[in-house]
């Protein structure tokens, strides 16, 4: 039987709450032992990729108490009780289904009568079909010629997931023979975002791939809209170039202004949707369903390897686990993501939205306070950008950020040049390298200004390349750390109410149905 407690009621949570900074990086990660503990301190993860946590405050003693924390909390039997088809999703009161979209982790779960795995299998089967279609030109523009762009049109988890994974495949792609069509993306409702992208596009050999679940989001129509409205004064006919993906009761799902649509529905959140036809339309268009398959593969792998019930053996458990650590007992309230791969460029922002938007909650699953801070702020930028923007902060700011590191032994463009001695990766690799030892162990100076303190952590997914295997195993392994961590702090990670006050008290700006600030900040902005 599942119990949903808050994490301050826990025997192991107060046992960990007296092992608060037993462990001094600075030293364990000096020498030997420093090299014993990278060896020591990983586990392999899907898609070619290992989770390495040396460089964290934990040892055998603190880990020995997170393994307790995760028994008792009931980490294992919780994820088992969402893919089998609980309602976890208690302030919708919704089932949470995402992994189903990349595999079957348990027994069928059946929910409006149908069988859910068949139907996003099915879902993903005609995107495919579709997109293959459009490759062989059995699907063509007006004048016979074959659609060479592909843009979607959402905003949320119908951008940030999807914009991710594309560029983060792009170059592979190309490498690789493998790129269909390029992508654009336009989300934001400023006119300047839509405007570029269909500047840089010829409209008449373009698809329009229009994301919204219930058909009504705001700013996805108005763009819907803006584009429409190019596409016929170019005289273009809009509903030869535009399919939709939406859920089977949206005014979108049986339009005659689409090409086809493709559906989803409410037992999956769109920051979680990118593995559904959310993700899957765009990306079969852009690199071929046989592609995509290869992603989604990799995030059922490591979907797999987080049914484990053992942390050291279950890489997304145990990130969530320590970060939980120093977020709940060394009290560091925000994490850094630095993937030191370009292609993973937009990552951290998906990250952003994936993580703050699920665990950014002060009441529990029953709308109780909780007495414990919850979410960390996430932000990133890729290496080693980042080292010349904010990394003077990490390494000598008042706060101690805890640090995400991501690095990759090979390039994905096969092009490389030998810069004295070393080549453009091997400097990456190295810088990444360097990083991880500087925040960990610090530098002693007479000049205050030169004296770096150490006993920053980090910890850093490595793998061989950024691919479809790799970057499906990543996606995954944030999805299922967010979720662990939220079963953590007593959450319900699957709703996001906070998004919705804004977006009431702007239908009441455009409606002109404003008093006092609001009025005034109306008039301030010429609505």
């Amino acid at each position: 039987m599942v119990s949903w407690n808050n994490l301050d009621t826990t025997a192991a949570y107060k046992k960990l709450a007296d092992l608060k900074g037993k462990v001094c990086l600075s030293k364990v990660m000096a020498g030997d032992e420093g090299a014993a503990r990278v060896k020591k301190y990983c586990v392999p993860m899907a898609g070619g990729l290992c989770f390495n946590y040396a460089a964290k405050a934990v040892d055998d003693e603190v880990l020995a108490a997170l393994c307790e924390l995760a028994k008792e909390m009931q980490l294992a039997e919780k994820f088992e009780e969402l893919y089998n088809g609980a309602v976890i999703n208690t302030g919708e009161k919704r089932l949470v289904l995402h992994q189903l979209c990349r595999g079957q982790l348990g027994k069928d779960v059946i929910a409006d009568g149908v069988n859910k795995r068949t139907f996003y299998e099915d879902q993903r089967k005609a995107a495919a079909a579709f997109a293959e279609r459009v490759h062989k030109g059995e699907i063509v523009n007006e004048a016979g010629e074959t659609f060479t762009t592909v843009v979607q049109i959402g905003i949320g988890g119908s951008d940030l997931g999807p914009r991710a994974i594309y560029l983060a495949l792009e170059n592979w792609a190309k490498q690789n023979g493998t790129l269909k069509m390029e992508a654009r993306f336009i989300s934001n409702v400023d006119p300047d975002d839509a405007a570029a992208v269909l500047k840089s596009v010829d409209l008449s050999r373009s698809l329009f791939v229009l994301v919204s679940k219930s058909g009504t989001t705001l700013e996805t129509l108005t763009n819907e809209t803006f584009v429409k409205t190019k596409l016929a004064e170019a005289g273009l006919n809009p509903a030869k170039h535009m399919i939709a993906v939406t859920s089977e009761t949206s005014p979108l799902a049986k339009s005659s202004d689409y090409l086809a649509a493709f559906f989803m529905d409410d037992y999956i959140g769109g920051r979680y949707s990118s593995s559904s036809c959310v993700g899957g339309a765009i990306l079969s268009l852009a690199f071929g369903p046989e592609v995509f398959a290869r992603f989604l593969e990799g995030a059922a792998q490591e979907d797999k390897l987080a049914t484990n019930a053992n942390p050291l053996e279950n890489p997304d458990m145990l990130d969530a686990l320590i970060g939980m650590y120093e977020r709940n007992v060394l009290g560091y309230p925000t994490t850094a993501v630095l993937p030191y791969s370009q292609a993973l460029s937009r990552f951290p922002a998906h990250l952003q939205q994936l993580d703050m938007e699920s665990n950014g909650k002060s009441v529990n699953r029953f709308g109780e306070p909780v007495n414990y801070v919850t979410g960390p702020v996430i932000f990133g930028e890729p290496g080693t950008n980042g080292q010349h923007s904010f990394y003077q902060l990490l390494h000598q700011g008042t706060d101690i950020v805890p640090l995400q590191f991501m690095g990759f032994r090979e390039n994905q463009a096969g092009m490389d040049a030998t810069i004295q001695g070393s080549t453009s990766q091997q400097k990456l690799c190295a810088n990444v390298a360097a990083q991880i030892m500087a925040f960990a162990c610090g530098k002693a100076d007479e000049n205050p200004n030169k004296s770096f303190a150490g006993n920053r952590p980090s910890s850093i997914i490595i793998g061989q390349q950024v691919n479809p295997e790799s970057v499906g195993a990543l996606l995954a392994h944030f999805e299922n750390k967010v979720m662990f961590q939220g079963f953590l702090w007593n959450l319900n990670s699957f709703d996001q109410e906070g998004v919705q006050l804004g977006k009431v008290l702007a239908k009441r700006v455009l409606a002109h149905d404003t008093d006092g600030a609001l009025a005034a900040y109306s008039e301030l902005l010429n609505i």
